[in-house]
């Protein structure tokens, strides 16, 4: 087997408008016999992301005014709990329904 110096790495593809930015860094070197451009894709995902949490930090951690009421019912001896209730609301969220 023999090893070719002057062959060259395969064009890579365009980017498609997915929202991804291409960046380019030529690798040259004295040392170096191909002057080989480095490209790097860079998706939105991380925008995205940032925004989502910025949006889930302005929410409150847990509904203030429920919880009180549940814990006013359950001091007070009158709180009363349905099995079927409960399970077919934790299935409908894990579903990705809602429950209210």
């Amino acid at each position: 087997m023999r090893i070719d110096l002057n062959y060259g790495p395969p064009p890579l593809p365009e980017a498609r408008g997915n929202g991804a930015q291409s960046v380019g860094v030529t690798n040259a070197s004295a040392g170096n016999l191909l002057d080989v451009e480095d490209q790097a894709q860079l998706s939105g995902a991380h925008s995205q992301v940032q925004a989502l949490v910025a949006q889930a930090s302005q929410l409150p951690e847990m509904r203030e005014e429920r919880v009180l009421a549940l814990r006013q019912a359950v001091e007070g001896g009158h709180y009363e709990s349905n099995p079927e209730k409960t399970a077919g609301a934790m299935l409908l969220h894990r579903m990705g329904g809602s429950a209210a």
